[in-house]
């Protein structure tokens, strides 16, 4: 199964050395120019945190969106990154997007994707047994990266994830 994605969740992952799961939960990952762009030259870094190498992650591969009138669409309302990455998930099929961002997300859902955050996506890996703990990544995400994670988010997460204290 392949997957669109935003920058968002790559980082994220990359952010915790879990990006590695992407590939075992779809195999490749395609992400927009935009994309790659954000992730190589971030707008800024987190202490501890440094722009991606996608050459280490041969499953993350780079395609362009052919509608790049769509893409001028989209984005009047979201970044440049979220609105190659909804275009060309719907060129290649792709039922799922990966997306944080409440606006792209809503986009995306209203062109008929389905949206899967960083916090879901975590959950993934620890159901297939490769990953043993979501509430450490979580917290590292929020403490660490400034990544905003809704209380309530957060509570369902860690249900799902059998971690509710």
């Amino acid at each position: 199964m392949i997957v669109v994605s935003d920058t968002s969740p790559i980082r994220a992952l990359a952010f915790l050395g879990q990006l590695a799961v992407l590939e075992k939960l779809f195999a490749v990952v395609i992400i927009p120019p935009a994309v790659a762009d954000e992730l190589c030259n971030p707008a800024r870094l987190a202490p501890g945190e440094s722009p991606a190498d996608l050459s280490l992650f041969p499953f993350i591969e780079i395609k362009m969106p052919i509608g790049q009138a769509r893409v001028a669409k989209f984005a009047e309302e979201l970044d440049r990154g979220e609105s190659e990455a909804i275009v060309l998930a719907h060129e290649l099929g792709c039922p799922a997007i990966l997306m944080d961002e409440n606006a792209g997300r809503e986009v995306a859902m209203r062109e008929g994707l389905v949206p899967l955050g960083t916090a879901g996506i975590l959950l993934r890996p620890k159901g297939a047994g490769f990953l043993t703990e979501v509430r450490p990544l979580l917290d590292r995400l929020v403490r660490e990266l400034g990544f905003f994670v809704a209380e309530s988010l957060r509570r369902n997460i860690l249900e799902q994830a059998g971690e509710a204290s």
